[in-house]
């Protein structure tokens, strides 16, 4: 079987996603969704970490945020929440949303450009320590 390649799956997840910007990733945190940064250590280390933002572990992420799932966090608190899933540049981030949407979590999406986008848009960082979830 011949595979469809990663920009197709990457088209096909993001046909699924209202995408938003940096300025509506804002909105909609201070309308209550939830900001969750998937990038490394390193990769926040070299840019710094978002406000309000929970990081997790790509790896963990849908037993993180899954309503029904003994390893949740406790903001994982229904399949209605609003939850904007961020990466470096915005691109496993759109995969991850739509794995989450697949889940039932029909309100994830992610940020255009992801952090780069964010820093590019003169947004603030952080100077706080990471809010790490494992």
């Amino acid at each position: 079987m011949m595979s469809p390649g990663i920009d197709a799956l990457l088209e096909q997840a993001r046909a699924g996603l209202r995408r938003l910007t940096p300025h509506g990733t804002i909105e909609a945190v201070r309308a209550g969704a939830l900001l969750v940064d998937t990038r490394t250590e390193m990769q926040r280390r070299e840019q710094g970490e978002l406000p309000g933002a929970i990081v997790i572990d790509r790896t963990v992420l849908e037993w993180r945020l899954d309503p029904a799932s003994a390893w949740r966090i406790p903001e994982a608190t229904g399949y209605d929440r609003e939850i904007v899933v961020v990466c470096r540049q915005g691109f496993s981030s759109s995969l991850a949303a739509a794995g989450l949407q697949a889940l039932g979590l029909r309100q994830a999406t992610d940020m255009i450009g992801g952090v780069e986008a964010w820093r590019e848009a003169g947004l603030p960082m952080s100077d706080r320590l990471a809010d790490v979830r494992y």
